[in-house]
């Protein structure tokens, strides 16, 4: 059963000397990192660096003391920046495999497998970066990126609001359906009402006569005719009593 991830770490030597200088702080620097001392290593892979950047030696033990401080990140700039001048397959392939266990580190398990199957191209008989490469695309199909685990939960958020947005759809076809059920009832209800009176509306008021007259404007009118009679007898009974002679005395 994998377990854990091979960690191979092995320093470049060189011996190349240039026509002006030789490489003094190279060696030392290997001295450091053989005797755990790695960030004096670190310090002293820089400085050989920066006097001789073309050569790849100091900046990919530089990777290798980085790491060994469990700075991941800034290891891989190292070895990276390593690649861009190693020429050699064996020189390669530990670059590779160095660079692999950073991305292991940092649970990037798909630039793991690729740079784990480069590894294996420059040397193919190199049995822990086989296991390597075997522990990536494992823990890779385990734990897939977080890019096509939002892929899907986007699909499924579009389907689902596909599939709200048709019920919704449906279900305001269903609303304004049932809205022209309910007005074309009420308008037949409405006809019906019509139709025929509804008593209470009628309770207190007089109902049309067949001339068009209500029954309290006839009974008006009638009043009207009762009191004119009334004045004209009044008036009649007036003069009658102006021609009866007067009493001045009571009689006894």
């Amino acid at each position: 059963m994998m377990k854990k991830v091979f960690v191979s770490i092995l320093l470049v030597f060189s011996l190349a000397i240039t026509a002006q200088e030789k490489d003094a702080l190279l060696p030392k620097a290997n001295e450091e990192f053989a005797a755990k001392k790695y960030a004096d290593a670190e310090a002293n892979y820089r400085i050989s660096h920066s006097k001789f950047p073309r050569r790849t030696v100091a900046n990919y033990n530089l990777g290798n003391a980085i790491y060994r401080q469990n700075q991941f990140s800034e290891s891989k700039i190292a070895f990276a920046n390593a690649l861009k001048n190693i020429k050699t397959y064996p020189q390669k392939h530990k670059a590779f495999h160095n660079l692999g266990n950073v991305f292991m580190k940092e649970k990037n398990y798909s630039q793991a497998v690729e740079v784990y199957k480069n590894a294996l191209r420059n040397n193919p008989q190199d049995e822990e970066t086989r296991y390597n490469y075997a522990l990536a695309k494992k823990m890779l199909k385990d734990n897939p990126p977080k890019e096509d685990k939002n892929k899907d939960k986007n699909k499924d958020k579009n389907k689902d609001k596909k599939d709200d947005k048709k019920d919704g759809e449906n279900k305001d076809k269903d609303k304004n359906k049932d809205k022209k059920d309910d007005k074309k009832d009420g308008d037949k209800d409405k006809n019906k009402s019509d139709k025929k009176d509804d008593p209470s509306k009628n309770q207190g008021q007089p109902k049309p006569n067949p001339g068009g007259i209500s029954q309290q404007r006839v009974q008006n009118l009638l009043d009207a005719v009762n009191n004119e009679e009334k004045k004209v007898q009044n008036k009649v009974n007036a003069q009658k009593a102006k021609g009866k002679p007067v009493q001045t005395e009571k009689d006894w």
